[in-house]
């Protein structure tokens, strides 16, 4: 897997999972991501079904969260783990269709371990504080994450808090991939907030070649 860029995690859209899902297409995003935590596996695999029509056919990877079964079910192109999750070893011997395997790390050593692990890509955070998970993981800060993306043998995004504002930030530190969910999923119009986004990265890109 060769580095992505902006990773879209799809929670709670305001204008709805399949909606959210055809703005990412249409802005050219390579990886989204359907995360619903503690909804009904009924509903999730409807959302999962749905993002995978919207997805199919395009240049752009459909990932769901946590659970491999749904990904597989749906037809999904890879399934994203948590460290208290189904370890990725085992993902790939019960799921062979899934081809894409994220793995979240949470500090140095969950960093470092990962170099042992059948994944295909990791995620650092949270960078910043941020309202989406119950039980928040301690925040990183961009310099220890930059010190984790760097450690890393495959393809690393940076996660947690990461906006238009906080954007450059994240860059500085050398992240080639980053992955947003409130400041798309919260806006009527997502479309427009991806391109805020794509352009932000872009404008300091150049600014910094």
């Amino acid at each position: 897997m060769t580095d992505f860029g902006l990773y879209l995690v799809i929670t709670n859209p305001v204008v709805g999972y399949a909606k959210c899902a055809e703005a990412a297409v249409r802005a050219g995003v390579k990886i989204i991501q359907l995360r619903m935590k503690h909804a009904p596996r009924e509903a999730i695999l409807r959302e999962a079904v749905e993002m995978r029509r919207v997805t199919a056919g395009t240049d752009t990877c459909f990932i769901v969260n946590d659970d491999p079964s749904i990904a597989a079910e749906a037809g999904a192109d890879g399934v994203h783990v948590g460290q208290g999750d189904l370890a990725p070893t085992e993902v790939r011997r019960l799921y062979p269709t899934l081809r894409i395997v994220g793995l979240s790390t949470h500090n140095l050593a969950q960093a470092e371990a990962s170099k042992t692990q059948p994944v295909d890509y990791i995620g650092v955070g949270p960078v910043y504080a941020t309202p989406t998970k119950e039980i928040p993981d301690p925040t990183l800060g961009p310099e220890l994450a930059g010190k984790m993306l760097a450690t890393a043998n495959v393809p690393a995004l940076a996660i947690g808090g990461i906006n238009a504002e906080t954007l450059s930030a994240v860059l500085a530190v050398g992240a080639r991939n980053y992955a947003v969910v409130r400041a798309v999923c919260a806006c009527q119009d997502p479309y427009a907030a991806i391109l805020k986004l794509q352009q932000t990265e872009e404008e300091w890109r150049n600014r910094n070649k």
